[in-house]
């Protein structure tokens, strides 16, 4: 009988990751060429055998960035995986999706990861003094039927009419209604700090709040990275905010580069070898905050990594950012924090950490707004001199506007959270 299939990922480190793992897991390995450098290519064979596994001989070639993958042999792995997608297939909830001008590129990314999403048009036109004149395609063919609507509040412009949609979609008798509105635009503004301050994050939740109710019951709302976290108090009992992240997506992003080792997967593997091995294969990552808010909302998803912590002080009239904690020296230092407008904060940060020796940085941001196209600020680092640029800057899809402006422009790379969006519609 064939063991069950399993994954195996080996990171390419040194000869001392080699001797630890001949020790302690009874792994023979040999190499004509053992090169430390992590970029370089290395032949291994690999043998491993347990009184209960028998593991077949597998030569690999290990490439500049994926790691060696060992997978059992099983016969029956394509039948079993057939039928396990038909089977997937023949119980997800069958969603049909609206979706605003914006995010139609987004819609088609998204119903890409499922058969059971079906995209539907909205016709978006105007009256001659500019409020919106819109229909709703098949609005008798989606009673009974789970629907979904794709937002952007990009801007104060475009909030009415989707508002329009938002309020009417779940009137059309359907089976249940969920909101994905993948960034929260006025998350920022969550606090009074003088009177007479007008909170708008409470504004907008009450809006979304008193969304009609659909024969399901109340609205669910998918959101990614909201501001704070005690926003999800500002919405009342007729709506279910369901808060997603783009961090999973980073940390896989970060799996797939050369000096990560991925040491998140290996990390399990290695959950009984010594302190020296686990060390070695942290490999050259680490993870800044801007600032205690970001540290605060994002370190327990990140809390593998080598934490450094920036800080905000004033100097003056001038607010400075400093280093509070972590040593950057060395290390690919990637910036996390849940959104970007003008970049200063960033800006500030990199510079702080190269001064302190960091050897690459890199940023990751969810929401990419980027107002008056101050995404130019950012250059890419195409010497080796990071107080000069960055290596990556990672957003997401959740701006489409963004998207378009930075697309095929160094330092940005686009992560879709449309695999995000379609799990969430199946909840």
């Amino acid at each position: 009988m064939n063991p069950p299939t399993t994954t195996l990922k080996i990171p390419k480190t040194m000869a001392a990751i080699q001797h630890t793992l001949n020790l302690h897991h009874n792994s023979t390995f040999s190499s004509p060429s053992l090169n430390p450098n992590p970029l370089t290519s290395i032949p291994f064979k690999i043998k491993c055998s347990e009184t209960h596994k028998n593991w077949t001989t597998v030569d690999q070639h290990v490439s500049k960035i994926d790691p060696i993958q060992i997978i059992p042999r099983s016969p029956t792995l394509p039948a079993l995986m057939a039928s396990s997608s038909q089977q997937t297939l023949k119980h997800s909830k069958k969603v049909c999706l609206f979706y605003c001008p914006e995010t139609h590129a987004l819609a088609e990314r998204v119903a890409a990861q499922s058969d059971a999403i079906q995209l539907r048009n909205i016709s978006w036109r105007t009256f001659a003094d500019g409020f919106p004149n819109l229909f709703i395609s098949s609005a008798q063919g989606i009673r009974g039927q789970h629907v979904a609507f794709l937002a952007s509040f990009s801007s104060p412009g475009v909030i009415f009419e989707q508002l329009s949609v938002i309020y009417a979609l779940p009137k059309l008798f359907v089976e249940s209604f969920t909101l994905v509105l993948p960034f929260f635009p006025t998350g920022t503004s969550e606090r009074m700090e003088d009177e007479g301050d007008v909170a708008t994050a409470f504004t907008l939740a009450r809006i979304l709040s008193n969304i009609p109710i659909s024969r399901g019951g109340p609205t669910s709302l998918v959101t990614f990275d909201i501001h704070a976290l005690q926003e999800r108090f500002y919405f009342g009992d007729n709506i279910l905010p369901c808060f997603e992240s783009g961090i999973p997506l980073l940390k896989k992003r970060l799996q797939q580069l050369p000096d990560s080792d991925n040491v998140m997967n290996f990390r399990e593997f290695t959950a009984n070898f010594n302190t020296y091995a686990l060390e070695l294969l942290i490999g050259y990552i680490s993870i800044a905050f801007p600032d205690d808010g970001s540290w605060k909302r994002f370190h327990k998803q990140l809390q593998h990594f080598p934490t450094i912590v920036c800080a905000k002080v004033r100097e003056g009239d001038q607010r400075i950012v400093r280093l509070k904690e972590g040593d950057p020296r060395g290390r690919h230092v990637v910036i996390v924090d849940d959104l970007v407008q003008s970049g200063g904060t960033l800006l500030e940060c990199q510079k702080v950490l190269a001064a302190h020796g960091a050897a690459k940085i890199s940023a990751y941001v969810t929401h990419g707004i980027f107002p008056n196209r101050s995404w130019e600020r950012f250059k890419p680092d195409t010497t080796g001199s990071p107080e000069e640029g960055l290596t990556y800057f990672w957003i997401t899809d959740s701006c489409p506007l963004t998207v378009k402006e930075v697309k095929n422009r160094p330092p940005f790379q686009v992560i879709s959270i449309a695999d995000s969006i379609a799990a969430a519609l199946q909840i």
